[in-house]
């Protein structure tokens, strides 16, 4: 009896533990700047890479960025671009943010022309947030990230009110919503809402996008939808 219970405390360790590694969570504070950044790598660029890492990535650290974590694209589900590569940073201030946009060419001459080497596409949206905010990912479930952009505003604020309801009765769970991004010249993916919305699995998603499809809003100028894991 005592060897039982000794095997199902560890099984339930062992279960909480699993359940913790597939949680990953980040913490934003009012006024800290999230990075939203959609890349694709150019194949054998290690060198170039490790270039950038050594001349960029001390002048980004000065200013404050953290990198959060590096997530993967699975699977797009609607609009053109692919992503492979999905990255979240975060920087102390607005201020510091947009000063190192300012300074970094002066400090690192050849920063657009490494980008360009090393990545065959480089989107950058930054937001500044009006609150504090956790944002958790459970890499177990199917999250998909949502970009849109609007026709019009007041029919796009009744959009966002049904679909995000819709979401919530379907099972979904918004995990974020992110507006008033700002995008720096060449580097532009600024949508006016994007979202974040796990779900238990990917049949629940396509059931939703079955019954919802975003073809249907009339309000929507464009959509750019994908997975991430």
């Amino acid at each position: 009896m005592r060897h039982l219970i000794i095997l199902v405390i560890l099984i339930l360790t062992s279960t909480s533990i699993q359940a913790q590694q597939d949680r990953i969570s980040f913490d934003l504070k009012k006024g800290e700047i999230l990075d939203i950044l959609l890349v694709i790598r150019a194949p054998d660029k290690e060198d170039s890479y490790t270039r950038y890492r050594q001349t960029a990535f001390p002048v980004a650290f000065e200013y404050s960025f953290e990198l959060m974590s590096v997530l993967s694209s699975s699977e797009l589900l609607l609009g053109t671009l692919s992503p492979k590569t999905f990255i979240l940073g975060k920087w102390d201030n607005i201020t510091k943010r947009e000063t190192f946009l300012e300074d970094i060419v002066g400090r690192v001459p050849d920063f657009h022309q490494q980008r360009r080497e090393i990545f065959t596409y480089f989107s950058l949206t930054y937001y500044e947030m009006p609150m504090d905010l956790t944002i958790t990912f459970d890499e177990s479930k199917y999250n998909v990230a949502t970009a849109l952009w609007s026709k019009d505003e007041e029919a796009y604020t009744d959009f966002m009110e049904k679909w995000t309801k819709d979401i919530a009765e379907a099972g979904g769970k918004v995990i974020v919503k992110l507006e008033g991004g700002s995008s720096p010249t060449g580097y532009y993916y600024n949508p006016d809402t994007f979202y974040i919305v796990e779900w238990d699995s990917e049949t629940q998603f396509q059931a939703f996008a079955q019954e919802n499809p975003m073809s249907k809003y009339e309000e929507l100028k464009n959509i750019h939808q994908f997975s991430i894991e």
